[in-house]
């Protein structure tokens, strides 16, 4: 079986770049391509708490955008 660390790497890397994004909507772009690569590796390497955490970041920042764009009502 070919190694494929190489896709927990990138994840990490994603996660790390996460924090040099300047707007709110290429935050949560980052997080959740980087969760869902998560989630990939989880599912190589059969780590079940992996995959379900990385799960709920990637909905949560798939999600969660268009919440913080409206508005408070006045």
């Amino acid at each position: 079986m070919m190694r494929l660390d190489w896709i927990g790497w990138v994840a990490t890397a994603a996660f790390a770049s996460s924090y040099l994004c300047k707007g709110a909507k290429s935050l949560r772009r980052v997080q959740a391509g980087a969760a869902t690569l998560w989630v990939i590796y989880g599912l190589i390497i059969h780590a079940f708490p992996v995959v379900v955490a990385n799960v709920v970041v990637a909905a949560m920042a798939t999600f969660a955008a268009p919440l913080l764009r409206r508005k408070p009502a006045e």
